[in-house]
């Protein structure tokens, strides 16, 4: 793949210029940059769904007109978005196969079909996953898998992979890399978006960073460390990546006895203590997700019990809002925010109260309180009005995190917080989470990044097959340890 001289503008602001980009066969790139850069900007003109305003595109010596992804996907190019795009109603089979399918003497091809998606799955090696499963039945992580499968049954020449393993645990992620380095033996080149510095450094071969629309830097990854890649991709020196922001966890606020839900968690008892920053590690579809969503009252607690503050926490998701629990969601595109309001709509959806007086709503107050938080969360928009759905999936979950912040509870759960944003707005959010744990607040904090894990909270607990299998300070854990917990049984563990 060629591309010289791409740019794009919106009325009078460029936000891609002059980006040039070679691709060998087998080649690994990493594309790197911040939110807003214009990575996603330029990975759609590769692919032909935007046009650009100058410059060309050529795969395999092809030229791709501007505005043609059929003629893209012709010449081999195939991509996965961050925003997963599937069927929940479809079965995993009938997901990889949309518009692909295969057909014989004017019907659907079933055999066919089945022989390939199993293909596929091989590759990925994910044979635990039932091609008949429908979608709605599967975690984030797994979904993602199906998203790569389709595009490996297009035979890509160059696949483009945005943020692939941002919901995918230790395991799955040795796997996709396992499949990307057979890919690249085949002569299949890659471009590599991610914002895990140590991915990028584990898988790639040469690196293109972009910001602010243009190249920053660009070559061979050997050699050249994360203090460097960061300098390109911030355009300065990120001195602390985790700050250490002094709490002391005091009296108890949260305590889970026994919760069972349907079908996840199938056992968990913990508590969170005001100031105190308690993780929970484990595998995609350990429970933990379930857990949040349980305590936030979105899921049916079937038995145990939870207490606030020392009363029982029971009733809906408002009422649990009311008793100051706050969710950050990991799927921030269907739970996390309603994608037609505007920023400000958005953040203070949940915590109107300070902003009406007489049943009216009181703009100038809002609007400087969500002003003050995109400013904090280095929110990239045109103005607070800015409907989220027009935002890079970064920008939304900064949105998403701040609407979470505004509610000023007692008790936070944040479920990925990190999930696709990139290294200066990750300092951000640990700074923020510290900061809420310094002002006196409970947070349970769910990751699939063990060294987030280690290095900001107190305590973690880790989850496998529904139960939580032990429970112990952070500083007497490693990252080789959690990862062995997780992947046990809770009879091995005792």
């Amino acid at each position: 793949m060629v591309a010289e001289g791409l740019g794009k503008r919106y009325g009078k602001n460029w936000v891609l210029q002059d980006a040039d980009l070679t691709l060998a066969p087998g080649q690994v790139l990493a594309l790197l940059g911040e939110n807003g850069a214009g990575k996603s900007t330029l990975v759609k003109i590769l692919s032909g769904a935007v046009s650009p305003d100058q410059g060309s595109v050529e795969i395999g010596g092809r030229g791709i007109p501007p505005g043609r992804p059929d003629l893209a996907r012709q010449a081999g190019l195939a991509i996965v978005y961050q925003e997963l795009s599937v069927c929940l109603d479809l079965s995993i089979e009938d997901n990889i196969m949309l518009g692909r399918e295969r057909s014989r003497g004017g019907k659907l091809d079933r055999a066919a079909q089945a022989r390939l998606v199993d293909g596929v799955l091989r590759r990925l090696g994910h044979l635990d996953l039932d091609p008949r499963t429908p979608l709605a039945a599967l975690s984030m992580g797994q979904r993602q898998v199906v998203e790569i499968a389709r595009a490996l049954v297009d035979d890509a020449r160059v696949l483009v992979l945005d943020e692939p393993t941002s919901s995918l645990a230790a395991a799955d992620v040795a796997k996709l890399f396992e499949t990307i380095q057979r890919l690249a033996a085949q002569g299949i080149s890659v471009i590599y978006i991610s914002h895990f510095l140590e991915e990028v450094q584990q898988i790639c071969d040469s690196y293109l960073v972009l910001r602010d629309g243009r190249v920053a830097g660009s070559g061979e990854l050997a050699g050249v460390g994360h203090a460097r890649i960061v300098e390109l991709m911030v355009g300065r020196s990120v001195a602390e990546l985790f700050p250490t922001i002094e709490h002391h966890p005091g009296e108890l606020w949260l305590d889970v006895r026994d919760v069972v839900g349907d079908p996840l968690p199938r056992s968990v008892s913990f508590q969170v203590r005001r100031g105190e920053i308690l993780g929970l590690a484990g595998l995609v579809g350990a429970g933990r997700t379930e857990t949040l969503r349980i305590l936030a009252g979105l899921a049916p607690c079937r038995s145990g019990e939870i207490f606030a503050a020392g009363r029982p926490l029971t009733g809906s998701p408002a009422q649990r809002i009311g008793r100051g629990i706050a969710l950050l969601s990991e799927d921030r595109k269907h739970e996390g925010l309603a994608q037609n309001l505007s920023i400000a709509d958005n953040t203070v959806l949940s915590r109107l109260h300070p902003y009406s007086r007489g049943g009216w709503l009181r703009r100038a107050a809002r609007d400087r309180a969500v002003e003050a938080l995109a400013g904090t969360l280095r929110i990239k928009t045109v103005g607070i009005e800015q409907p989220v759905a027009t935002l890079s999936g970064g920008n939304q979950q900064k949105v998403a995190i701040a609407r979470v912040l505004h509610q000023d509870a007692d008790c936070l759960l944040f479920d990925e917080p990190t999930r696709g944003v990139d290294v200066g707005t990750k300092a951000e959010i640990y700074r923020l989470m510290g900061q809420a744990a310094a002002e006196n607040r409970a947070v349970v904090f769910v990751s699939s990044y063990f060294r987030e894990l280690l290095e900001l909270c107190d305590s973690i607990a880790v989850m496998a097959r529904g139960k939580i299998v032990a429970v112990r300070p952070a500083t007497e854990w490693t990252e080789h340890e959690l990862l062995l917990a997780a992947m046990s049984t809770p009879e091995e563990t005792g």
